[in-house]
């Protein structure tokens, strides 16, 4: 397969692939396309904090995964380079999270994109920022 052929999917496939800690968060894979992404995970009990809730590096590490397939979604490998994330409700045991990251900024060393985080009744659980800075080679 040539660089050209490489799709998003492909490159997404590649990168969970590889990739332990999302594998072990249980994420799907819902879309990949250019730019773009939207995965899934479902909340399990090893994931809550002290106080019955979900631990907020889940639904970080979740935005984080989108984020990272979104901008590595054209076969240039990026890593992030600054990222925040804002929590807005508390998620719970068996909930399921859905992370949707978009492109807002596609330069040739740094792109930026937003991912919301939602729960299986569409509620906003965070809003995380990403930007990425490109490395000049390729994940496959």
């Amino acid at each position: 397969m040539s660089t050209n052929d490489i799709t998003a999917k492909d490159v997404t496939e590649e990168i969970l692939h590889k990739d332990n800690f999302s594998r072990w968060l249980g994420i799907k894979v819902l879309e990949a396309a250019e730019g773009y992404s939207k995965i899934q995970l479902e909340v399990r009990d090893e994931m809550l904090n002290g106080l019955g809730i979900v631990h907020g590096g889940i639904p970080f590490a979740l935005a984080d995964s989108a984020f990272a397939f979104a901008c590595n979604s054209r076969n240039n490998f990026s890593v992030a380079w600054d990222t925040s994330i804002t929590f807005m409700k508390a998620s719970k045991l068996w909930d399921i999270l859905t992370a949707e990251a978009k492109e807002l900024h596609n330069g040739k060393s740094t792109g930026l994109y937003i991912v919301t985080v939602t729960n299986q009744r569409n509620e906003q659980v965070a809003l995380f920022k990403g930007t990425c800075f490109r490395m000049a080679k390729t994940v496959v």
